[in-house]
């Protein structure tokens, strides 16, 4: 029997920009999880600069390497993108692409793995989008995305350095987010 305390939660966003809003949504959700007894790690920002995902390329380099074995050993994740375009980041992207590696893992892809999703644009319309399409990605990659996503409009909310936001119900979403994932990955393992 597991505990929840040999569960881990892996966190993967963010953008490039320290501090970004994206980063802290993601430090939230993640802080939250961490308040159940699992063990958490974030990727964000520097960790995820990886070489284009190449399915024919064998060689990894080591960041690409310390990414999948970290979503190997996860037992749920959370996922963070700022919205660009309408759309998730290629930063975001192309580590995502990366989880085609474990395809032929005892356990492939993000199976069995309860994903939990949130979106950060300055509008509406981006952090929807943007939020839709992780949640494609989760499916296909046979993910399980949580019942509550996270759309955080930039416009409206910002995140300080302490993990309070002008918002208190982006908060609140964040933080649910992330003890869904963590109670789900318990759940799947005790």
């Amino acid at each position: 029997m597991t505990s929840a305390r040999t569960v881990n939660v892996l966190g993967i966003g963010g953008s490039l920009r320290e501090g970004s809003q994206s980063e802290r949504a993601l430090q939230i959700a993640l802080a939250a999880a961490a308040e159940t007894g699992v063990r958490t790690r974030l990727l964000s920002g520097p960790d995820l600069v990886l070489p284009f995902y190449d399915a024919g390329e064998l060689e990894r380099d080591e960041r690409a390497k310390q990414l999948v074995d970290a979503v190997r050993h996860a037992d749920g994740l959370i996922v963070v993108s700022p919205g660009y375009h309408g759309a998730l980041s290629g930063l975001v992207k192309n580590a995502l692409d990366y989880v085609e590696d474990l395809r032929d893992d005892v356990r492939p892809y993000l199976d069995g793995r309860a994903v939990g999703l949130a979106a950060v644009a300055y509008g509406w319309q981006a952090a929807v989008t943007t939020l839709e399409q992780l949640r494609t990605i989760t499916h296909a990659l046979r993910g399980w995305a949580t019942p509550l996503g996270g759309s955080i409009n930039s416009a409206e909310t910002k995140f300080d350095d302490g993990g309070g936001a002008s918002d208190e119900k982006s908060i609140r979403t964040l933080r649910l987010i992330g003890r869904q994932v963590a109670e789900f990955a318990v759940s799947r393992h005790s």
